[in-house]
């Protein structure tokens, strides 16, 4: 019910924020239409606007199935669309106190109006374009972390770990990119790969429809792949039947759950934050996650959300690793979950705990990332006594 309830809030802000900021861009719009002489009757415009506007709201709707393929094309342009009103509600902002001014000095508006929606249109093509390219080609970002923890005899005193957070398979991240991970995280030659949730984006019709779980049993390390859930596997509504793909194919999807790797290190997975409303058994604090644990061993926990980072490491975590910010996805939304997270992204030491947190692989919504990059965590542990 709280899940309900919360949905249907999230719902009705959303809703309420595509109204009043499309409204306001496709005034703008047309303005500039008319002022460059751009003649479109208005239901010729706002018609299509509407439906583009709302479309990856409309394309979550589920449809008969000659009109699936319909429904998964608009969603993917309502996910540009999430783009091009942020970024051009912010720049049609500027451009109208701009335009006042020039009212104020007594210059034509329509003449300003006609250069300034040029200007804008070649700012948003570039930003595009430039967005693309950071989302569709991911890189490998290192951390050298040491563990003051002494060896077990026989194990490894260094670890490569590749860790992949927030990769979103659906209709728009696909089997391409996943491609791209796969043969860039197997190239590390790992002794652990580990998956910090949101692997799949919501629904897991797509995920199941073009086999990506082919592509994932292709993931090789020399200790296995281990996931916890995030909060976009719950808005699915799929968990248990994504959890059994994932078992299918080796990978184990953790919920509060620890697993003792090569007698040498621990694993351990919360289930997201998301679980304190969707599971009927809510979730675990880390404390008692952890309390069982052998601390003379390295511990790495995975949480999708980073948060509560002082009560890991009063757990005895030695690492923990998190996603779900994106960094913001597409600047200035950083600015945001800069204030929102302790760290949104990058590392820090909270006490004797290494924290990593990763803008993530794919993306939600549009495939576009600016001030931040697709991206794969390489950890390079070393065991020091």
């Amino acid at each position: 019910m709280k899940m309900k309830t919360r949905f249907a809030i999230m719902f009705a802000v959303i809703f309420t924020i595509i109204a009043s900021s499309s409204y306001y861009l496709g005034w703008n719009i047309t303005f500039w239409m008319d002022a460059a002489g751009i003649n479109v009757h208005p239901a010729a415009f706002w018609i299509p606007y509407v439906i583009v506007a709302y479309g990856y709201l409309l394309g979550r709707t589920p449809l008969p199935g000659p009109l699936k393929s319909a429904s998964r094309l608009l969603k993917i342009i309502g996910a540009y669309y999430i783009f091009l009103m942020e970024i051009g509600l912010l720049l049609a902002l500027v451009a109208d106190v701009v335009g006042f001014v020039v009212g104020l000095m007594g210059h034509s508006v329509r003449e300003y109006a006609e250069v300034a929606g040029y200007v804008v249109w070649a700012v948003v093509v570039a930003l595009l374009a430039l967005g693309t390219r950071n989302a569709w080609s991911p890189i490998v970002r290192t951390f050298d972390l040491d563990i003051a923890k002494k060896p077990q005899e026989g194990a490894p005193r260094e670890w490569t770990i590749a860790v992949a957070s927030d990769i979103h398979l659906g209709n728009v991240v696909g089997r391409k990119h996943l491609r791209r991970l796969v043969d860039r995280v197997n190239a590390m030659r790992p002794e652990l790969i580990l998956l910090p949730g949101d692997v799949i984006d919501d629904s897991i019709e797509p995920f199941l429809r073009n086999r990506m779980a082919e592509l994932l049993d292709e993931l090789k390390s020399t200790y296995g792949v281990y996931a916890v859930l995030g909060n976009h596997e719950y808005y699915g509504g799929h968990v248990e039947q994504y959890i059994e793909e994932m078992n299918r194919i080796g990978i184990r999807v953790m919920r509060d759950e620890t697993a003792l790797v090569a007698d040498a290190l621990y694993v351990a997975g919360r289930k997201d934050k998301t679980a304190e409303s969707a599971d009927p058994e809510g979730r675990n604090p880390t404390a008692s996650l952890l309390a069982d644990l052998d601390k003379s061993k390295p511990i790495i926990l995975l949480d999708h959300q980073p948060t509560q980072f002082a009560e890991a490491a009063a757990a005895g975590a030695d690492v923990l690793l998190s996603g779900h910010t994106h960094r913001g996805q597409f600047a200035p939304n950083h600015l945001f979950t800069r204030r929102l997270f302790e760290l949104d992204w990058g590392y820090m030491r909270k006490e004797a705990m290494h924290v990593v947190v990763s803008s993530g692989f794919g993306s939600w919504g549009p495939p576009i990332r600016i001030g931040s990059r697709s991206e794969i965590i390489r950890l390079n542990i070393r065991l020091i006594e």
